[in-house]
């Protein structure tokens, strides 16, 4: 079966452009112009992925993340009108996996569904019958079959995202990971900027689910100017 792409978008214009360039791609797309029909999909259906505009006439975004984020962990993606920095880091912070800012080039946004798709299938249970997928760490215990995360046996709620930060972090015990291989093991090559915080505000928040704090981090700790480490 083809991937279902949610689409929310007041634009018209740019709501059916996203929709001819995904189905050309072979995606199925569920596309809406408000967050009223959009809820009311999200209450009935669980797509592949979301692309949500921040501004929608009767409700926002990031409303519509957050009510996702709720029940679901599946790739959403945000667009942002240009310089919005606030809402970018504001839809990080509720659980975005990724945003790009308008004008955009379609092909661009189908790179980044194809590759946040592909993450999100990949550490999502696609693992050879021979591993067992289980990464545990100081109370920490990361599931990559089941795609489930404990600490202290309680269960965190992380985002696709956040679930493939700690993943590779844990991977890499003892050993500094940097923002750019961090950005090319979940996004790919596609486009990394040297300016962009997106790693940063996710770490801040996988800081917060952790009970960590950058000054005294008992998982994660920042090595400045060069990335992060969890420590053996």
């Amino acid at each position: 079966m083809p991937e279902k792409i949610l689409i929310v978008e007041d634009e018209r214009e740019i709501a059916d452009l996203v929709e001819l360039y995904l189905k050309n791609e072979n995606y199925e797309v569920a596309k809406f112009y408000g967050a009223k029909e959009a809820l009311a999909y999200i209450g009935m259906a669980e797509p592949d992925l979301a692309i949500l505009d921040i501004m929608l006439p009767d409700s926002d975004g990031l409303a519509i993340c957050q009510k996702i984020r709720e029940a679901y962990t599946y790739p959403i993606i945000m667009l942002t009108a240009k310089d919005a920095e606030t809402d970018k880091i504001t839809g990080l912070t509720l659980g975005a996996d990724d945003y790009i800012t308008k004008p955009f080039r379609p092909l661009e946004l189908v790179a980044r569904v194809k590759a946040q798709l592909r993450r999100y299938k990949k550490y999502g249970g696609d693992m050879s019958d021979g591993e067992t997928g289980l990464i545990t760490h100081s109370g920490l215990a990361i599931n990559v079959k089941t795609h489930e995360a404990t600490l202290n046996e309680q269960p965190l709620s992380l985002t696709p995202t956040e679930f493939s930060i700690l993943r590779i972090l844990c991977e890499h015990k003892g050993n500094v990971v940097s923002s750019e291989k961090l950005f090319h093991e979940i996004w790919g090559d596609e486009y990394f900027i040297k300016s962009n915080n997106t790693i940063t505000v996710h770490i801040r928040h996988l800081r917060e689910k952790l009970g960590d704090t950058m000054e005294d981090p008992k998982y994660i700790k920042t090595v400045w100017g060069v990335g992060y480490k969890i420590e053996k």
